[in-house]
């Protein structure tokens, strides 16, 4: 027996694996409003976005004053519940409080 003989060649190809890609993310945004007041949007980032009270209290001023400001970040399925949730809370408080998101 000849043990420098080579490996038979079968005809295998072999492929390099894509590496996966991340899923694009979203911003989600409060746009302030003149009707929806300072506790509720506070309420909304404590309780959809589950910030702190401390940054709940941070982003609602932000909002207030910047017209609009970053909930949080997420892919995009997570990004329109957490819109609609806003929007049925709101609905339901009688708030017009919009949110939006847009590509990051």
């Amino acid at each position: 027996m000849d043990t420098n003989q080579s490996t038979p060649d079968y005809g295998v190809e072999i492929k390099e694996r894509n590496q996966l890609k991340k899923p694009p993310l979203y911003r989600v945004l409060l746009i302030n409003d003149d009707f929806t007041t300072m506790d509720f949007v506070t309420h909304v980032l404590e309780n959809i976005f589950h910030k702190s009270a401390v940054e709940a209290a941070q982003i609602m001023l932000h909002v207030h004053k910047q017209g609009k400001g970053i909930a949080g970040i997420y892919t995009y399925g997570i990004a329109e519940t957490k819109i609609a949730n806003v929007h049925e809370l709101a609905r339901l408080n009688d708030h017009p409080l919009k949110c939006i998101m847009e590509k990051e």
